[in-house]
């Protein structure tokens, strides 16, 4: 079962308590459905308890409906309706329509206690809202073919600081939250506090294991520039030796490349405990960069004239 469905199902089992409350959630399957209008409303449904909540709130408000389930190959669809003539004319008298509206927009009057607008949202997302696995993104959406309705119920999102934003996609209207943040607070909002508490989780185990690669990338450049080091000492104490130029070093920077050369994988610190007393990690690393300097100095002393670097006489 996806991310969505699994916030819809936390949201069917929040009870709606207050009958104004009711009649606002109805009224979102009428807004959120297929069409609602003269002829009645259709909502159509992959979740079967959505189609059977529909029909439960309709009965509170004294109007019956149908739910049917129809077969398709991408899986069944169950359909709720309210098509009789009579059903129709009570839904319509209940929520201020006349079924004829050239736009159907949302009508303020349908929200009779502070509380209307939570079930009212929470239905809404039930008939026509997504939402992503918060393993791959944090997206949650309301689509709708209705213009207007997408514009108010943005501005009812924004009114609740939910920071919504709105868009067309492939003739859709999207209303959408991509703010984990404000995801979190709308699902909470609608009655999905489980489903708030697995998108922190997961964005408190996303933040550790980011936190995670950004220390090993940094362990790993570390040891790279700590691998190259030791490279470049070693390529000078072998250009030392194949010279004979070992002996004209001071005893402290001899013992410093015997014991490099017998323990090339060590870290400074550790061979730095190696010598006998133990030198400091800072005084090692001054004594490799004498000798790196001798190497140098090897060069430089057999390097061949030419003309740029000799003075006639």
């Amino acid at each position: 079962m996806s991310f969505s469905q699994d916030v819809k199902n936390e949201i069917l089992r929040h009870r709606i308590s207050k009958p104004c409350c009711s009649v606002a959630a109805a009224y979102a399957v009428a807004c959120f459905g297929k069409y609602f209008d003269d002829r009645g409303i259709v909502l159509q449904t992959e979740n079967e308890g959505v189609a059977a909540f529909a029909q439960k709130l309709y009965r509170r408000c004294g109007i019956r409906g149908d739910v049917l389930r129809k077969e398709r190959p991408t899986g069944p669809v169950f359909e709720f309706s309210v098509k009789d003539v009579v059903e129709v004319e009570r839904l319509l008298d209940l929520f201020g329509h006349t079924g004829k509206e050239p736009t159907l927009r949302i009508r303020p009057e349908n929200f009779k206690c502070q509380h209307c607008v939570q079930p009212f949202i929470a239905t809404a997302f039930l008939c026509c809202g997504t939402m992503t696995d918060p393993e791959k993104s944090y997206n949650l959406e309301f689509l709708s073919t209705r213009h207007y309705l997408s514009q108010q119920l943005e501005a009812m999102l924004a009114e609740h600081d939910f920071n919504p934003h709105r868009a067309l996609r492939k003739g859709a209207n999207t209303v959408y939250i991509k703010s984990a943040d404000h995801i979190e607070d709308l699902l909470t909002f609608m009655g999905a506090g489980n489903a708030a508490m697995r998108i922190m989780d997961q964005r408190m185990y996303n933040d550790m294991r980011n936190k995670t690669n950004r220390l090993s990338n940094c362990e790993t450049a570390n040891l790279g520039k700590s691998v190259q080091a030791a490279v470049q000492v070693q390529l000078a104490i072998e250009k030392l030796q194949q010279a004979g130029a070992m002996n004209t070093l001071p005893e402290n920077l001899r013992l410093t490349a015997k014991l490099r050369m017998q323990y090339p994988d060590l870290p400074l610190a550790k061979l730095a405990q190696k010598f006998d007393p133990p030198v400091s990690k800072a005084g090692l690393s001054h004594r490799l960069k004498r000798i790196q300097e001798a190497a140098r100095r090897l060069d430089e002393t057999a390097a061949p004239e030419t003309p740029e670097n000799t003075k006639e006489n």
